[in-house]
Protein backbone atom coordinates (compact mmCIF):
# COMPACT_ATOMS: atom_id res chain seq x y z
CA UNK A 1 0.00 0.00 0.00
CA UNK A 2 2.78 2.43 0.92
CA UNK A 3 4.54 1.83 -2.40
CA UNK A 4 1.30 2.45 -4.28
CA UNK A 5 0.73 5.78 -2.52
CA UNK A 6 4.33 6.92 -3.09
CA UNK A 7 4.16 5.96 -6.78
CA UNK A 8 0.86 7.76 -7.21
CA UNK A 9 2.18 10.94 -5.54
CA UNK A 10 5.21 10.85 -7.83
CA UNK A 11 2.89 10.65 -10.83
CA UNK A 12 0.87 13.62 -9.59
CA UNK A 13 4.10 15.58 -9.23
CA UNK A 14 5.03 14.57 -12.76
CA UNK A 15 1.54 15.65 -13.84
CA UNK A 16 2.35 19.27 -12.94
CA UNK A 17 5.80 19.08 -14.48
CA UNK A 18 4.47 17.67 -17.75
CA UNK A 19 1.75 20.32 -17.90
CA UNK A 20 4.46 23.00 -17.96
CA UNK A 21 6.29 21.29 -20.82
CA UNK A 22 3.43 21.06 -23.35
CA UNK A 23 2.81 17.36 -22.80
CA UNK A 24 -0.69 16.28 -23.79
CA UNK A 25 -2.58 15.13 -20.69
CA UNK A 26 -5.97 13.48 -20.64
CA UNK A 27 -7.83 10.83 -18.70
CA UNK A 28 -10.92 10.24 -16.64
CA UNK A 29 -12.31 9.75 -13.15
CA UNK A 30 -15.12 7.21 -12.86
CA UNK A 31 -17.43 5.69 -10.30
CA UNK A 32 -18.71 2.20 -11.07
CA UNK A 33 -21.39 0.66 -8.84
CA UNK A 34 -23.12 -2.66 -9.46
CA UNK A 35 -25.88 -4.43 -7.50
CA UNK A 36 -26.82 -8.10 -7.87
CA UNK A 37 -30.43 -8.86 -8.80
CA UNK A 38 -30.28 -12.10 -6.83
CA UNK A 39 -29.79 -10.73 -3.32
CA UNK A 40 -29.15 -6.99 -3.52
CA UNK A 41 -25.46 -7.34 -2.65
CA UNK A 42 -22.99 -4.92 -4.19
CA UNK A 43 -21.21 -6.77 -6.98
CA UNK A 44 -18.98 -3.78 -7.68
CA UNK A 45 -17.88 -0.72 -5.73
CA UNK A 46 -15.08 0.74 -7.82
CA UNK A 47 -13.59 4.19 -8.34
CA UNK A 48 -11.11 4.63 -11.17
CA UNK A 49 -8.56 7.32 -11.96
CA UNK A 50 -6.92 7.03 -15.37
CA UNK A 51 -4.16 9.32 -16.69
CA UNK A 52 -2.55 9.58 -20.12
CA UNK A 53 0.66 11.54 -20.65
CA UNK A 54 1.61 11.80 -24.32
CA UNK A 55 4.17 13.75 -26.30
CA UNK A 56 4.56 13.40 -30.06
CA UNK A 57 7.42 14.82 -32.07
CA UNK A 58 8.76 14.36 -35.58
CA UNK A 59 11.18 11.60 -34.59
CA UNK A 60 10.29 10.60 -31.03
CA UNK A 61 7.12 10.15 -28.96
CA UNK A 62 6.19 8.62 -25.65
CA UNK A 63 3.14 7.57 -23.66
CA UNK A 64 2.69 6.96 -19.94
CA UNK A 65 -0.68 5.56 -18.79
CA UNK A 66 -1.04 4.85 -15.04
CA UNK A 67 -4.38 3.52 -13.83
CA UNK A 68 -5.61 3.39 -10.26
CA UNK A 69 -8.59 1.32 -9.08
CA UNK A 70 -10.05 1.80 -5.61
CA UNK A 71 -12.35 -1.02 -4.49
CA UNK A 72 -14.58 -0.44 -1.49
CA UNK A 73 -13.00 1.73 1.19
CA UNK A 74 -9.24 1.22 0.84
CA UNK A 75 -8.41 -1.68 -1.49
CA UNK A 76 -6.08 -0.09 -4.04
CA UNK A 77 -5.04 -1.69 -7.31
CA UNK A 78 -2.39 0.35 -9.13
CA UNK A 79 -1.47 -0.59 -12.69
CA UNK A 80 0.88 0.88 -15.25
CA UNK A 81 -1.13 0.02 -18.34
CA UNK A 82 1.34 1.45 -20.83
CA UNK A 83 4.75 3.09 -20.70
CA UNK A 84 6.60 3.16 -24.00
CA UNK A 85 8.83 5.16 -26.33
CA UNK A 86 8.19 5.55 -30.07
CA UNK A 87 10.99 6.13 -32.59
CA UNK A 88 10.05 7.21 -36.13
CA UNK A 89 12.22 6.57 -39.20
CA UNK A 90 11.68 7.01 -42.95
CA UNK A 91 9.84 3.74 -43.58
CA UNK A 92 9.58 2.05 -40.19
CA UNK A 93 8.60 2.75 -36.58
CA UNK A 94 9.92 1.25 -33.38
CA UNK A 95 8.00 1.03 -30.10
CA UNK A 96 9.81 -0.09 -26.94
CA UNK A 97 8.27 -0.60 -23.51
CA UNK A 98 5.05 -1.76 -21.91
CA UNK A 99 2.24 -1.56 -24.46
CA UNK A 100 -1.14 -2.93 -25.45
CA UNK A 101 -1.44 -4.51 -28.89
CA UNK A 102 -4.83 -4.91 -30.60
CA UNK A 103 -5.10 -7.29 -33.56
CA UNK A 104 -8.00 -8.78 -35.51
CA UNK A 105 -11.44 -7.77 -36.75
CA UNK A 106 -13.74 -9.49 -34.23
CA UNK A 107 -15.80 -7.70 -31.58
CA UNK A 108 -15.78 -9.12 -28.06
CA UNK A 109 -13.83 -12.30 -28.88
CA UNK A 110 -10.08 -12.85 -29.05
CA UNK A 111 -8.89 -15.10 -31.86
CA UNK A 112 -5.81 -13.54 -33.49
CA UNK A 113 -5.83 -10.79 -30.86
CA UNK A 114 -3.43 -12.71 -28.62
CA UNK A 115 -0.41 -10.46 -28.07
CA UNK A 116 -1.90 -8.76 -25.02
CA UNK A 117 -3.34 -11.27 -22.52
CA UNK A 118 -6.58 -10.56 -20.69
CA UNK A 119 -7.61 -9.45 -17.23
CA UNK A 120 -10.59 -11.71 -16.50
CA UNK A 121 -11.04 -10.78 -12.85
CA UNK A 122 -14.50 -9.51 -13.82
CA UNK A 123 -15.13 -12.08 -16.56
CA UNK A 124 -15.79 -10.27 -19.90
CA UNK A 125 -17.52 -7.25 -18.35
CA UNK A 126 -14.81 -4.52 -18.38
CA UNK A 127 -14.55 -2.14 -21.32
CA UNK A 128 -12.43 -3.80 -23.98
CA UNK A 129 -9.82 -1.05 -23.85
CA UNK A 130 -9.30 -2.02 -20.18
CA UNK A 131 -9.56 -5.80 -20.38
CA UNK A 132 -6.21 -6.23 -22.15
CA UNK A 133 -3.02 -6.34 -20.10
CA UNK A 134 0.03 -4.47 -21.27
CA UNK A 135 3.10 -6.49 -22.28
CA UNK A 136 6.73 -5.48 -22.19
CA UNK A 137 7.73 -5.66 -25.84
CA UNK A 138 9.68 -4.28 -28.75
CA UNK A 139 7.46 -3.71 -31.79
CA UNK A 140 8.72 -2.94 -35.30
CA UNK A 141 6.38 -1.72 -38.06
CA UNK A 142 7.82 -1.58 -41.58
CA UNK A 143 5.80 0.20 -44.30
CA UNK A 144 5.94 -0.70 -47.98
CA UNK A 145 3.27 0.91 -50.14
CA UNK A 146 -0.13 -0.34 -48.95
CA UNK A 147 1.50 -3.09 -46.90
CA UNK A 148 2.72 -3.16 -43.32
CA UNK A 149 5.02 -5.77 -41.80
CA UNK A 150 4.87 -5.98 -38.01
CA UNK A 151 7.20 -7.95 -35.75
CA UNK A 152 6.87 -8.06 -31.95
CA UNK A 153 9.34 -9.54 -29.49
CA UNK A 154 8.05 -10.13 -25.95
CA UNK A 155 10.86 -11.13 -23.54
CA UNK A 156 8.63 -11.42 -20.47
CA UNK A 157 5.56 -13.68 -20.63
CA UNK A 158 2.47 -12.08 -19.08
CA UNK A 159 -0.25 -14.57 -18.04
CA UNK A 160 -4.00 -14.16 -18.23
CA UNK A 161 -5.29 -12.75 -14.95
CA UNK A 162 -8.09 -14.84 -13.47
CA UNK A 163 -10.51 -14.43 -10.56
CA UNK A 164 -9.22 -15.45 -7.17
CA UNK A 165 -11.06 -17.39 -4.44
CA UNK A 166 -13.64 -15.14 -2.80
CA UNK A 167 -14.61 -13.42 -6.04
CA UNK A 168 -18.12 -13.96 -7.40
CA UNK A 169 -16.42 -14.82 -10.71
CA UNK A 170 -14.26 -17.58 -9.23
CA UNK A 171 -15.29 -21.09 -10.26
CA UNK A 172 -13.40 -23.64 -8.14
CA UNK A 173 -12.08 -26.57 -10.17
CA UNK A 174 -13.57 -29.96 -9.41
CA UNK A 175 -11.16 -32.62 -8.18
CA UNK A 176 -12.04 -36.15 -7.02
CA UNK A 177 -9.73 -35.78 -4.01
CA UNK A 178 -8.38 -32.87 -1.94
CA UNK A 179 -5.59 -31.26 -4.01
CA UNK A 180 -2.19 -29.88 -3.05
CA UNK A 181 -0.79 -27.20 -5.36
CA UNK A 182 2.81 -26.91 -6.49
CA UNK A 183 3.41 -23.49 -8.13
CA UNK A 184 7.13 -24.00 -8.77
CA UNK A 185 6.69 -24.34 -12.55
CA UNK A 186 4.09 -21.63 -13.12
CA UNK A 187 6.46 -18.70 -13.66
CA UNK A 188 8.42 -18.39 -16.92
CA UNK A 189 11.95 -17.04 -16.47
CA UNK A 190 12.62 -14.02 -18.73
CA UNK A 191 15.24 -14.97 -21.33
CA UNK A 192 15.79 -14.92 -25.07
CA UNK A 193 14.96 -18.63 -25.20
CA UNK A 194 11.66 -18.06 -23.39
CA UNK A 195 10.68 -14.97 -25.40
CA UNK A 196 7.50 -14.80 -27.46
CA UNK A 197 7.56 -13.64 -31.07
CA UNK A 198 4.62 -12.41 -33.13
CA UNK A 199 4.44 -11.38 -36.77
CA UNK A 200 1.74 -9.82 -38.91
CA UNK A 201 1.38 -8.75 -42.53
CA UNK A 202 -1.35 -6.19 -43.36
CA UNK A 203 -2.59 -5.11 -46.78
CA UNK A 204 -4.92 -2.12 -47.11
CA UNK A 205 -6.74 -1.72 -50.40
CA UNK A 206 -9.90 -0.06 -51.70
CA UNK A 207 -11.58 -3.47 -51.95
CA UNK A 208 -10.44 -5.36 -48.87
CA UNK A 209 -8.20 -5.15 -45.80
CA UNK A 210 -6.28 -8.35 -45.07
CA UNK A 211 -4.11 -9.41 -42.12
CA UNK A 212 -1.99 -12.56 -41.89
CA UNK A 213 -0.38 -13.43 -38.55
CA UNK A 214 1.79 -16.01 -36.87
CA UNK A 215 3.09 -16.49 -33.34
CA UNK A 216 5.36 -18.64 -31.25
CA UNK A 217 4.04 -17.89 -27.83
CA UNK A 218 3.11 -19.26 -24.41
CA UNK A 219 -0.38 -20.34 -23.50
CA UNK A 220 -1.36 -17.49 -21.11
CA UNK A 221 -3.55 -19.91 -19.13
CA UNK A 222 -1.55 -22.57 -17.29
CA UNK A 223 -2.35 -26.24 -17.79
CA UNK A 224 -3.12 -28.16 -14.61
CA UNK A 225 -0.87 -31.21 -14.40
CA UNK A 226 -2.42 -33.77 -12.04
CA UNK A 227 -0.47 -36.40 -10.15
CA UNK A 228 -2.01 -38.79 -7.67
CA UNK A 229 -0.22 -38.92 -4.31
CA UNK A 230 -0.08 -42.45 -3.01
CA UNK A 231 -2.06 -42.98 0.19
CA UNK A 232 0.53 -44.49 2.53
CA UNK A 233 0.31 -44.77 6.29
CA UNK A 234 3.55 -42.82 6.76
CA UNK A 235 2.43 -39.83 4.68
CA UNK A 236 1.01 -36.73 6.46
CA UNK A 237 -2.76 -36.38 5.87
CA UNK A 238 -2.36 -32.98 4.19
CA UNK A 239 -0.28 -34.59 1.41
CA UNK A 240 -2.77 -37.32 0.52
CA UNK A 241 -4.88 -36.87 -2.59
CA UNK A 242 -3.80 -35.02 -5.74
CA UNK A 243 -0.77 -32.88 -6.56
CA UNK A 244 -1.71 -30.09 -9.00
CA UNK A 245 1.14 -28.38 -10.84
CA UNK A 246 0.11 -25.35 -12.99
CA UNK A 247 2.46 -24.93 -15.95
CA UNK A 248 2.46 -22.77 -19.08
CA UNK A 249 3.24 -24.46 -22.40
CA UNK A 250 4.28 -23.26 -25.80
CA UNK A 251 1.71 -22.64 -28.54
CA UNK A 252 2.27 -22.10 -32.25
CA UNK A 253 -0.46 -20.04 -33.89
CA UNK A 254 -1.20 -19.02 -37.48
CA UNK A 255 -4.21 -17.10 -38.73
CA UNK A 256 -5.60 -14.08 -40.46
CA UNK A 257 -8.50 -11.69 -40.79
CA UNK A 258 -10.22 -9.61 -43.45
CA UNK A 259 -12.86 -6.93 -43.82
CA UNK A 260 -14.61 -5.64 -46.93
CA UNK A 261 -17.56 -3.41 -47.84
CA UNK A 262 -20.35 -4.65 -50.11
CA UNK A 263 -23.43 -2.54 -50.87
CA UNK A 264 -23.49 -0.80 -47.51
CA UNK A 265 -22.58 -3.91 -45.51
CA UNK A 266 -19.24 -4.59 -43.86
CA UNK A 267 -18.23 -8.25 -44.03
CA UNK A 268 -15.59 -9.40 -41.54
CA UNK A 269 -13.82 -12.65 -40.89
CA UNK A 270 -11.05 -13.93 -38.65
CA UNK A 271 -9.54 -17.34 -37.92
CA UNK A 272 -6.58 -18.93 -36.19
CA UNK A 273 -5.17 -22.44 -35.95
CA UNK A 274 -3.50 -23.40 -32.65
CA UNK A 275 -0.95 -26.21 -32.43
CA UNK A 276 -0.20 -28.01 -29.16
CA UNK A 277 -2.91 -26.87 -26.74
CA UNK A 278 -3.20 -28.99 -23.58
CA UNK A 279 -6.72 -30.11 -22.64
CA UNK A 280 -7.92 -31.83 -19.46
CA UNK A 281 -9.05 -35.41 -19.90
CA UNK A 282 -10.48 -38.23 -17.81
CA UNK A 283 -8.67 -40.87 -19.88
CA UNK A 284 -6.78 -43.04 -17.35
CA UNK A 285 -4.04 -43.63 -19.96
CA UNK A 286 -3.29 -39.91 -20.30
CA UNK A 287 -0.16 -38.54 -18.64
CA UNK A 288 -0.93 -35.94 -15.96
CA UNK A 289 -4.63 -35.98 -17.01
CA UNK A 290 -3.68 -33.82 -20.01
CA UNK A 291 -3.56 -34.44 -23.76
CA UNK A 292 -2.29 -32.22 -26.56
CA UNK A 293 -4.67 -31.31 -29.36
CA UNK A 294 -4.81 -28.78 -32.16
CA UNK A 295 -7.83 -26.56 -32.58
CA UNK A 296 -9.28 -24.02 -34.98
CA UNK A 297 -11.31 -20.97 -34.02
CA UNK A 298 -12.96 -18.57 -36.43
CA UNK A 299 -15.54 -15.80 -36.64
CA UNK A 300 -17.59 -14.31 -39.48
CA UNK A 301 -19.37 -11.01 -38.96
CA UNK A 302 -21.73 -8.65 -40.73
CA UNK A 303 -22.19 -4.94 -39.95
CA UNK A 304 -24.72 -2.44 -41.30
CA UNK A 305 -25.00 1.27 -40.54
CA UNK A 306 -28.23 3.18 -41.14
CA UNK A 307 -27.96 6.83 -40.15
CA UNK A 308 -27.07 6.98 -36.45
CA UNK A 309 -27.71 3.26 -35.92
CA UNK A 310 -25.34 0.33 -36.21
CA UNK A 311 -26.43 -3.30 -36.46
CA UNK A 312 -23.88 -6.10 -36.16
CA UNK A 313 -23.82 -9.84 -35.71
CA UNK A 314 -21.10 -12.50 -35.53
CA UNK A 315 -20.91 -16.29 -35.59
CA UNK A 316 -18.00 -17.88 -33.68
CA UNK A 317 -16.97 -21.52 -33.71
CA UNK A 318 -14.12 -23.51 -32.15
CA UNK A 319 -13.28 -27.07 -33.21
CA UNK A 320 -10.86 -29.47 -31.51
CA UNK A 321 -9.17 -31.89 -33.93
CA UNK A 322 -8.51 -35.58 -33.26
CA UNK A 323 -11.22 -35.34 -30.61
CA UNK A 324 -11.60 -37.85 -27.77
CA UNK A 325 -14.77 -38.33 -25.74
CA UNK A 326 -12.81 -38.16 -22.49
CA UNK A 327 -11.90 -34.51 -23.01
CA UNK A 328 -13.40 -32.04 -20.55
CA UNK A 329 -14.43 -29.66 -23.36
CA UNK A 330 -16.81 -30.17 -26.29
CA UNK A 331 -15.48 -30.92 -29.76
CA UNK A 332 -17.42 -27.98 -31.18
CA UNK A 333 -18.27 -24.74 -29.41
CA UNK A 334 -20.72 -22.43 -31.19
CA UNK A 335 -21.59 -18.89 -30.20
CA UNK A 336 -22.92 -15.72 -31.77
CA UNK A 337 -23.02 -12.05 -30.82
CA UNK A 338 -25.56 -9.34 -31.58
CA UNK A 339 -24.96 -5.59 -31.36
CA UNK A 340 -27.47 -2.76 -31.79
CA UNK A 341 -26.18 0.76 -31.16
CA UNK A 342 -27.91 4.08 -31.74
CA UNK A 343 -27.15 7.75 -31.08
CA UNK A 344 -30.19 10.02 -30.59
CA UNK A 345 -31.03 13.49 -29.20
CA UNK A 346 -28.29 15.13 -31.25
CA UNK A 347 -25.93 12.30 -30.32
CA UNK A 348 -26.13 12.98 -26.59
CA UNK A 349 -28.10 9.81 -25.75
CA UNK A 350 -26.50 6.50 -26.68
CA UNK A 351 -28.53 3.28 -26.69
CA UNK A 352 -26.82 -0.08 -26.94
CA UNK A 353 -27.61 -3.76 -26.68
CA UNK A 354 -24.77 -6.27 -26.91
CA UNK A 355 -25.31 -9.98 -26.34
CA UNK A 356 -23.25 -13.15 -26.33
CA UNK A 357 -25.42 -16.15 -27.19
CA UNK A 358 -24.20 -19.69 -26.57
CA UNK A 359 -25.71 -21.92 -29.26
CA UNK A 360 -24.81 -25.26 -27.67
CA UNK A 361 -26.54 -24.90 -24.29
CA UNK A 362 -28.95 -22.04 -24.91
CA UNK A 363 -27.26 -19.65 -22.50
CA UNK A 364 -26.49 -15.96 -22.98
CA UNK A 365 -25.05 -12.76 -21.56
CA UNK A 366 -27.35 -9.82 -22.39
CA UNK A 367 -25.90 -6.33 -21.88
CA UNK A 368 -28.26 -3.37 -22.45
CA UNK A 369 -27.02 0.09 -21.53
CA UNK A 370 -27.99 3.75 -21.88
CA UNK A 371 -25.43 6.56 -21.77
CA UNK A 372 -26.30 10.23 -21.53
CA UNK A 373 -23.69 12.91 -22.19
CA UNK A 374 -24.44 15.92 -20.01
CA UNK A 375 -21.46 17.62 -21.66
CA UNK A 376 -18.36 16.67 -23.62
CA UNK A 377 -16.67 15.81 -20.33
CA UNK A 378 -19.42 14.37 -18.11
CA UNK A 379 -21.56 11.27 -18.77
CA UNK A 380 -23.87 8.91 -16.89
CA UNK A 381 -24.34 5.27 -17.88
CA UNK A 382 -27.07 2.91 -16.69
CA UNK A 383 -26.68 -0.71 -17.69
CA UNK A 384 -27.36 -4.32 -16.86
CA UNK A 385 -25.54 -7.63 -17.21
CA UNK A 386 -28.03 -10.49 -17.43
CA UNK A 387 -26.82 -14.11 -17.46
CA UNK A 388 -29.39 -16.71 -18.51
CA UNK A 389 -29.56 -20.35 -19.54
CA UNK A 390 -28.11 -23.75 -18.76
CA UNK A 391 -25.36 -23.80 -16.13
CA UNK A 392 -23.28 -26.03 -18.43
CA UNK A 393 -22.77 -23.07 -20.74
CA UNK A 394 -20.11 -20.38 -20.49
CA UNK A 395 -22.67 -17.74 -19.45
CA UNK A 396 -25.42 -19.71 -17.72
CA UNK A 397 -23.06 -20.77 -14.92
CA UNK A 398 -22.97 -17.12 -13.77
CA UNK A 399 -26.77 -16.75 -13.50
CA UNK A 400 -26.52 -15.53 -9.89
CA UNK A 401 -24.16 -12.73 -11.00
CA UNK A 402 -26.76 -10.82 -13.02
CA UNK A 403 -26.65 -7.17 -12.00
CA UNK A 404 -27.70 -3.60 -12.63
CA UNK A 405 -24.95 -1.00 -12.60
CA UNK A 406 -24.12 2.66 -13.11
CA UNK A 407 -20.97 4.40 -14.33
CA UNK A 408 -20.50 8.12 -13.67
CA UNK A 409 -17.55 9.41 -15.66
CA UNK A 410 -15.72 12.72 -15.91
CA UNK A 411 -13.18 12.99 -18.75
CA UNK A 412 -10.54 15.66 -19.13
Amino acid sequence: MKKVIITFLMLLTAFGSFAQNSVDINGFARNYTGVLYNNGDFAMLQNTFNLNFQKTGDKVAFKVNPLLYLYGVDSLDFRMRELYLDLYFNNFDLRIGKQQVVWGKADGVFITDIVSPLNLNEFLLPDFDEIRRGVYATKLDYYLGNSTFEVILVPVMTPTERPKPGSIWYLPPEFPAPPTFDYSKEKIKPSLENSEIFGKYSLFSSFMDIDLMGAYTWDPTPSMHVKKIMDTTNMPPQLKGLLITPEHHRLTVAGGSFSSTLKGFVIRGESAYYWGKYFQTTDPQATDALVQKDYLQYVVGLDYIAGDWKFSTQFIQRRIFDYEEALSEDELQNMMTVLIHGDVLHQTLHLELFSYIGLDYGDALIRPKITYDFSDAFSLLLGSNVFVGDTKGMFGRYENNSMIYTKIKYSF
